[in-house]
């Protein structure tokens, strides 16, 4: 047993769960903070649509009911943001994208993605973050419809990352074969986001 805990290790054993799911220099919370560039977007559902473009065979065009119709997974994870929270056993409804990959055939050189959200904004991953088991385009949380802060009608969720890659207010995935910094990465944070290794800034 270690001699020392930090507070914010000794509240997560307090709250009943192992200390190794906290990453390095985070603090856990109930809370789920909304932070975001710009203000929250008004999204009009009769011309909203959703992309699937770029390193594919088959363009994908779809409406949010549409989107719906497909498959539907839940997953329950944790989310890190890189300003230090973390909220646990956090849960999301939407479409893993290997079922979105059956349809839009990727290409073989297709290697990144590129989110685009609404206001220009872009955030960019792996294709592999995507295929991770537990990621998603989700349009709900804990059992009920995003709230516009946390990006209704449609977010991206990628677990394997610090939670600005999991851009809100989805509208687009683009494959490429190149990788192209997003929004923040811009900025200065880091393309990687690991936050088991702390990649929050890149300078």
């Amino acid at each position: 047993m270690p001699l020392f805990r930090s507070k914010a290790e000794q509240k997560v054993i307090d709250a009943g769960y192992d200390p190794a799911r906290l990453p390095p220099g985070q603090y856990l919370t109930e809370k789920w903070p909304v932070l975001h560039a710009g203000e929250v977007p008004d999204v009009d559902l009769a011309t909203w649509d959703f992309k699937v473009k770029g390193e594919v065979e088959e363009p994908l065009r779809l409406t949010l009911d549409e989107l719906k119709q497909l498959p539907q997974t839940e997953v329950t994870i944790d989310i890190h943001c890189v300003t230090r929270w973390s909220r646990f056993d956090t849960s999301f409804t939407g479409v893993h994208w290997r079922d979105l990959a059956e349809l839009v055939k990727p290409k073989p050189g297709a290697r990144y993605v590129l989110a685009h959200a609404e206001q220009g904004f872009t955030s960019n991953v792996p294709l592999a973050a995507l295929d991770d088991e537990n990621a998603l385009v989700a349009w709900a949380a804990g059992g009920e419809e995003l709230t516009p802060e946390h990006g209704w009608p449609l977010r991206l969720v990628v677990p394997s990352k610090y939670f600005w890659k999991s851009a809100k207010w989805l509208r687009a995935l683009e494959l490429r074969t190149t990788d192209q910094p997003g929004f923040w990465e811009r900025y200065g944070y880091h393309n990687e986001a690991d936050y088991r290794k702390e990649e929050r800034y890149g300078f």
